[in-house]
């Protein structure tokens, strides 16, 4: 039996922000290794959120970011169940991260469904012509524009971007974190992003 020192507890709640008694839970299920734990800790965020998915969340923040001395700004709606969580110092910092990877990236929606049809048809037109002009034949290119949109919704989409802070997560694990640590259900409901002459 592998001894858990308060020491890698700390570290494992400072890279997870998961609780005491959780943390040391993983790394006794993990006999101590730091990565396996925090991906068991991830994964129970996981089954967490999934739980917490018929909730209502009706209270919360809308925070703003200004970024480039006031060339580009962004508004997030960021949901959670209580008022007493939205309060809190780690809800905020949530939201004003949100905020800040919104400014950094220009996602298209939060999720896929977001997307209006003419920019999806748009997109699927420009694959279609890129891949004849390449010589593909006509059978392959539903194949090809199949596997480009794939890649565009995970670049377009805020839930499937990768995390600007730590590219190792996307942004619905950044969330399904924070649902794991606040036990409430969280939405990132909408944004506006507005950039000076764009």
């Amino acid at each position: 039996m592998t001894t858990v020192s308060a020491t890698m507890v700390k570290e494992l709640r400072a890279r997870s922000g998961a609780g005491i008694m959780d943390c040391k839970e993983a790394l006794k299920e993990c006999n101590a290794d730091m990565d396996k734990a925090a991906d068991f800790l991830r994964k129970k965020g996981l089954a967490t959120a999934k739980k917490r998915a018929g909730r209502e969340a009706s209270e919360g923040v809308v925070q703003a970011y200004i970024h480039m001395g006031g060339k580009i700004g962004v508004l997030v709606e960021v949901n959670c169940e209580t008022d007493f969580v939205a309060k809190t110092d780690d809800f905020q910092e949530f939201a004003k991260n949100i905020a800040m990877h919104i400014a950094a990236t220009n996602p298209l929606g939060v999720v896929p469904e977001d997307i209006t049809e003419d920019v999806i048809e748009k997109e699927k037109e420009i694959y279609r012509a890129q891949a004849l002009e390449m010589g593909k034949p006509e059978k392959m290119l539903d194949k090809i524009i199949e596997g480009k949109m794939t890649k565009f919704y995970k670049e377009s989409c805020l839930m499937n971007q990768m995390y600007v802070r730590d590219t190792s997560l996307t942004i619905s694990d950044v969330l399904n974190d924070m649902i794991a640590r606040t036990g409430e259900k969280i939405t990132i409901n909408r944004f506006a992003r507005f950039q000076i002459g764009g």
